[in-house]
């Protein structure tokens, strides 16, 4: 048994989940369940969303440790799902090493949606929330156009490695701007209505539902660092639409 590449191919399997937005939860017992099918049943695990930490003993009482840093994640359900799969067949079959490494540096590469794509999935997203939320196919057209102006905006700060603060203020304060500049042409546009069902792309759904998880399952400190990413994210949204509406009023008042 080589425990060396067996633990650098568990951390990497745990770092691709935890990477692409899975709980710390199904990330530690997806590791724990590699190293019990290649019989080192003495491995330990501890992730939190930032970093994940695995180690076997060796017979000879040698211990091997990974350490990965997970500098940046996103939500990628797809690559979630493969992964899982991947463990699954890993338990089951119990490939190389080599092999698992192969299909981890696979799945890792595997391109996103084409940006078109996205671009069309948070302007209809925006415009359903709005529709949702009681605006009319007026407010939702110009929504519509508010959810297609986030993406490329977001885009363009992470090539700039803006923090993801800052980056959610830039999103929100646009998509506010261009429904106040619509609403002020057009007096009978809901323009509360057109930011909110705008600024749900940018909502942190998963996060939320993630630590709710991570703290129900026992994993506290996880569970606590991404209520504090919610709550960031949430903070930045609001300080982006609040300084949209109060420049929009300032100049309406002028």
């Amino acid at each position: 048994m080589d425990y060396d590449k067996l633990v650098s191919m568990a951390a990497d399997a745990g770092y691709l989940l935890i990477a692409n937005g899975a709980e710390i939860s199904r990330a530690e017992e997806s590791v724990r369940r590699i190293f019990y099918a290649y019989g080192a049943e003495n491995g330990e695990v501890f992730a939190i969303p930032t970093f994940i930490n695995v180690s076997v003993s060796t017979p000879e009482g040698r211990p091997v440790t990974a350490i990965r840093r997970i500098p940046s994640r996103r939500v990628d359900m797809g690559k979630v799902d493969r992964a899982n799969d991947l463990c699954r067949r890993v338990c089951r079959t119990k490939p190389k090493f080599e092999s698992v490494e192969r299909e981890i540096r696979r799945i890792s590469a595997q391109p996103v949606f084409p940006f078109p794509l996205q671009v069309a999935a948070y302007a209809l997203v925006a415009a359903a929330f709005t529709l949702f939320y009681g605006g009319n196919c007026s407010d939702a057209l110009v929504s519509f156009l508010c959810g297609a102006a986030i993406r490329p905006i977001c885009s363009l700060l992470e090539r700039l490695h803006v923090n993801l603060f800052f980056i959610n203020v830039a999103a929100s304060f646009a998509a506010a701007a261009i429904a106040l500049c619509f609403a002020n042409f057009n007096a009978s546009l809901n323009y509360d209505k057109i930011i909110i069902g705008a600024l749900m792309n940018l909502v942190p759904g998963i996060a939320i539902t993630d630590f709710m998880r991570d703290i129900i399952a026992g994993d506290l400190i996880a569970g606590i660092l991404r209520f504090t990413e919610s709550l960031l994210v949430a903070a930045a949204i609001a300080i982006g639409a609040g300084i949209a509406l109060t420049a929009m009023r300032m100049l309406w008042g002028v």
